[in-house]
């Protein structure tokens, strides 16, 4: 059966180092994440029993803890990590992760990426 349920997370606003510019390198700048997590919620919800689903306050610090330490050049970079957290670390069968970056460009709310992934991806 095909994962059509989800988790949804949306707006997490952390902050780190990233771009490729040496000004982009100097001080933490505003990234904006949005998370989709495919995955079966139907034991979920006829249990009400959290050991039955994905635990999202755990997967949100995990990636809290990752974003905020990280340095990457690329928002690529930054999303595949995010990603390889969630389908590696929590066993999330598929993921889409946008990650973008407020102010990045003149004239521009935002500029960032969405990628999606799943296990076979990290093999």
């Amino acid at each position: 059966m095909t994962v059509q349920d989800k988790i949804i997370i949306k707006g997490l606003l952390l902050r780190a180092i990233i771009g490729i510019e040496e000004w982009e390198r100097r001080d933490k700048q505003d990234i904006l994440i949005d998370l989709t997590l495919f995955t079966h919620l139907d034991a979920a919800g006829k249990l009400d029993d959290v050991d039955e689903t994905i635990n999202y306050r755990t997967l949100t610090k995990a990636i809290i803890q990752h974003v905020e330490a990280s340095e990457y050049r690329l928002v690529e970079a930054l999303a595949t990590a995010i990603a390889r957290i969630c389908v590696v670390d929590f066993k999330v069968p598929r993921v889409v992760v946008r990650v973008e970056k407020p102010g990045a460009l003149r004239f521009s709310r935002s500029v960032g990426v969405e990628i999606e992934r799943e296990a076979i991806d990290f093999e």
